[in-house]
């Protein structure tokens, strides 16, 4: 056996002894721990002032884990927002002022501003003016469809906050990148369901209002701890292919407006006063009618008193309606009247004194 050649097992030690790996011989011997203990504590009384005696080094160990608490208090400055994790893992928000936690490795403290407004640019790239052509256009963000099936350019803004700071850090992997694509998805939404000419004219402070109210729901449902403060349409155009065509239909129907409106100015004008002339001649036509009526009246009811009283007095009636044709008669002409005398023979012409002539020449003058 190859034991036996060996002498006395697989552990060796010859032919008598114990055999085993700690045996004496050439063997080696195990490490003594109590050993290893002592040599480490004389290295580390060797950097302690004194020689380390115990007491120092209670006192030194003190001092270490005194200023290792100490940098647990943190401060959370005006606009920030404390996130504090143990281990890792997040535990509270803390709002601005001094504020004590366990110290790193143990805890962690991250300080957002959650005052400072981010600004976030879709539809072009470049911190230039886009209404005036300095910013890059990305085609890819800002090229919409509307309601009536036509295609709007829209290059808008976003500003935003922090509001909660742990669910900013730790809901969302890309905040800006998920800010960018609830952006995008709001604006074409609401875009889609707008006409081509309000979104263009009448409708720009809605759809920003509208935009902004589904982008903030959006964020919300996701907890991305975000607070949307404005969305601002910065460039809204047609392609920039068909804008001259585009321009052309605009000023076409700018002309159709101003004269429906010069028609309706006319129209308003005339009508009006062709109204008031039929009106004029409506009433006009009233009171000759009334008028005309009225006289008949009068005329029908005078002629039944007079013949009443020639039924009821035929006589006197008869005399009155001569007096009274007479006077009118009379009335409308000149007279002379001479007195005949009594008498059969009658007397002489009584002198006349003219009184009309006299009075006509006196008016005369």
């Amino acid at each position: 056996m190859a034991w036996k050649s060996q002498g006395g097992g697989p552990w060796g030690g010859g032919g008598g002894g114990a055999g085993g790996p700690w045996s004496g011989g050439n063997s080696p011997q195990p490490p003594d721990i109590e050993e290893l203990l002592k040599r480490s504590q004389d290295k580390v009384k060797s950097f302690l002032p004194g020689g380390g005696s115990g007491k120092r080094l209670l006192l030194f160990l003190i001092a270490v884990m005194g200023f290792w608490s100490l940098s647990g208090i943190y401060r959370v400055e005006p606009g920030q927002q404390g996130v504090e994790l143990l281990f890792g893992k997040y535990v509270k928000r803390t709002a601005p002022g001094l504020h004590i936690w366990f110290p790193s490795p143990i805890g962690d403290v991250i300080k957002p501003d959650v005052e400072r407004t981010n600004t976030l640019n879709i539809g072009f790239r470049g911190t230039g003016d886009v209404t005036r052509g300095t910013g890059r256009d990305v085609p890819l963000e800002s090229l919409m469809l509307t309601s009536d099936q036509n295609i709007i350019d829209i290059d808008f803004g976003i500003q935003w906050r922090i509001k909660n700071a742990a669910e900013f850090l730790f809901n969302i992997r890309d905040p800006e990148l998920t800010i960018k694509l609830a952006a995008e998805s709001s604006m074409r939404e609401v875009i889609g369901q707008t006409p081509l000419e309000a979104a263009l004219t009448v409708k720009r402070q809605s759809v920003q209002q509208e935009a902004k109210e589904l982008l903030q729901k959006i964020l919300d449902e996701y907890k991305t701890g975000v607070a949307i403060a404005e969305i601002q349409l910065l460039k809204v155009d047609p392609p920039q292919e068909v804008i001259d065509a585009f321009n052309d239909v605009q000023r076409a129907k700018q002309d159709q407006e101003r004269s429906v409106n010069e028609a309706t100015a006319y129209a308003n004008d005339i009508v009006p006063r062709a109204k008031g002339e039929a009106q004029k001649m409506i009433q006009a036509a009233t009171a000759y009618k009334e008028k005309v009526v009225k006289e008949a009246q009068g005329e029908a009811e005078r002629f039944l008193s007079v013949y009443n009283s020639y039924v009821a007095a035929k006589d006197v009636t008869t005399r009155r309606l001569f007096l009274e044709r007479m006077q009118d008669v009379f009335s409308k002409s000149e007279k002379v009247i001479i007195d005949r005398g009594s008498g059969a023979g009658g007397g002489g012409v009584v002198p006349y004194l003219p009184l009309p002539e006299l009075k006509k020449r006196s008016g005369g003058q």
